[in-house]
């Protein structure tokens, strides 16, 4: 087991890398520009800059210019108004003039240092019209980039999958006590792990949303969107409540204890440190510098609804599927079997999009279901119609595949023994038929569950569930290249975990199979 763990990370590093190479290698960088307004509205350098800037938060190259370089240097030691100094503005001015900026000592140095560390040194030679002038966006720059090859981002992305939250986190000289103990917690009644010096306030706390206890103290990091979420962190975007925001009667922590309510939707839970000097109103309602929020609202997250809908779906499947494919295998060529057989027929042939219109169209005229997630006045019936369509194809699946395998195990041996013995019909199919029946779809039912948390593509596009399931899909039209890493290692880990999970199901269920070499039959 421990070798097929090994042997699972492996392929897990190994599919990253190769996804990674085919977006950051093989696909045309530019691509990212194509509905960039920005990128639009610049000419000249100043677009060869914005470029390489957005190339740098993109991660395909680590990239810095000369300017940054001058502000390190002479910021610490002018303060704010290096600017304004003298010495700095020659040095800035150095790269206007094509022909003597190497001249410049500092230009040299700039040069010296990134070149010794491996860097290409690219100059922008001013954009100038006839007349000398130099054009809109024309100025001259000077630059220094490397490019990151396949393992240096993959590396760099696992390096940084895990975040654990310590009290070094927050950098700001002014904080000193820095701790992480359990104290009384005012906004659940119970007790909760709080931080000075972690980036968040409450890093262990309980409230009334399932599952009912959270943590932000280890956060895994998927990467950054760019194009579509605008630099937020993917792990935030799917796991971010939907829907209004729920407004509560609640208290500042600073006014805890006293009469000062406030009718708000805040969650003081997700308090983060803000390095910014408190305003005379932030002081009143703030003890300390954790005064950055977020708020509560009454939907689900993107996985959430993704995740019930999957689920539940999945829950109908099996109900459902199962004992119809018993019943079809034990009137073998009766009416119910060929019925069962009709409705596998029909929904395994027609095309998805094309079933689910029809039984959203029955759903919203004969049930008055809701046909649009966002226009449901009641939100649970708005899961109604898309875990339906959802279940429909899995119940068939399952009908075929419990059918063909019941069929198959009534004409084995132990049946005609266990029929000699004058075992019912009943117990036959019951104890034995069935049970054996199952060993070959026991394996996929830790694929089905987790499969829910991916979400259905078709499915979630027509009933406008903001679910993750067409996350990827968006992602590579819209050349997110953040989301579809992220995707890429999201669905791979869940295919690993199914598949470890259905052999551990599976050598439970069935005694002939051992996961141990030392056993017969070791697999």
């Amino acid at each position: 087991m421990l070798r097929r763990i090994a042997f699972s990370f492996f392929s897990l590093l190994v599919v990253v890398a190769v996804v990674m190479l085919l977006v950051y290698s093989l696909i045309n960088r530019n691509v990212i520009f194509q509905m960039d307004d920005t990128w639009n509205k610049k000419s000249s350098n100043d677009r060869l800059i914005y470029e390489y800037t957005q190339y740098s938060r993109y991660g395909y190259l680590e990239y810095t210019d000369y300017t940054s370089y001058l502000k390190n240097k002479y910021e610490p030691l002018y303060g704010s108004d290096y600017t304004k100094n003298a010495d700095f503005k020659a040095d800035k001015d150095a790269v206007q003039d094509e022909n003597t900026y190497t001249e410049n000592a500092s230009v040299q140095a700039f040069i010296s240092e990134y070149t010794a560390k491996g860097y290409e040194i690219k100059y922008l030679a001013p954009d100038r019209s006839k007349s000398g002038k130099v054009k809109s966006g024309g100025n001259g720059y000077l630059i220094a980039i490397h490019e990151r090859n396949v393992l240096q981002r993959l590396f760099a992305y696992m390096g940084n999958f895990f975040r654990i939250e310590t009290t070094n986190d927050v950098t700001d000289p002014a904080l000193t006590e820095r701790y992480v103990r359990v104290e009384h917690d005012p906004y659940s009644g119970l007790f909760a792990v709080v931080g000075s010096g972690t980036t968040h306030k409450y890093l262990l706390y309980f409230d009334g949303r399932f599952p009912f206890i959270h943590q932000n103290w280890i956060s895994i990091n998927l990467g950054t969107s760019y194009t579509r979420y605008r630099g937020q962190e993917i792990t935030t975007v799917i796991n971010r409540p939907t829907g209004d925001q729920i407004k509560t009667r609640t208290q500042y922590p600073a006014q805890l204890g006293t009469d000062e309510y406030i009718e708000s939707a805040i969650d003081f839970h997700s308090l983060t440190y803000n390095y910014n000097p408190r305003t005379k109103t932030e002081m009143k309602q703030f003890p300390d510098q954790y005064t950055s929020y977020t708020y509560n609202f009454s939907g689900l997250s993107m996985l959430e609804n993704s995740f019930v809908i999957g689920l539940i779906a999945t829950l109908i499947a099996y109900l459902f599927g199962l004992p119809l494919g018993i019943l079809m295998a034990r009137h073998k060529d009766g009416f119910v079997d060929k019925l069962g057989n009709l409705y596998i027929i029909f929904i395994m042939s027609v095309p998805a999009l094309a079933y689910i219109f029809l039984f959203a169209t029955i759903g919203t005229t004969l049930f008055n279901l809701p046909y649009k997630f966002a226009n449901a006045e009641v939100k649970i019936l708005a899961y109604v119609l898309p875990t339906i369509s959802l279940s429909l194809p899995h119940v068939g699946s399952l009908m075929k595949w419990m059918r063909r395998y019941m069929i198959d195990q009534m004409n084995s041996d132990y049946v005609k023994f266990a029929r000699a013995e004058g075992l019912s019909e009943g117990e036959i199919f019951s104890k034995h038929i069935s049970r054996n029946a199952m060993i070959y779809l026991v394996h996929g039912i830790p694929a089905n569950v987790l499969a829910c948390l991916v979400g259905a593509i078709i499915t979630e596009s027509v009933y406008s569930v903001p679910g993750v399931g067409n996350l990827l899909t968006r992602a590579i039209s819209g050349h997110d290249n953040g989301i579809i890493v992220a995707c890429t290692v999201f669905y791979t880990t869940l295919s690993i975990i199914a598949i470890i999970l259905g052999d551990l199901l599976l050598a439970k269920y069935d005694p002939r199979i051992s996961l141990s070499d030392s056993k017969g039959g070791g697999r």
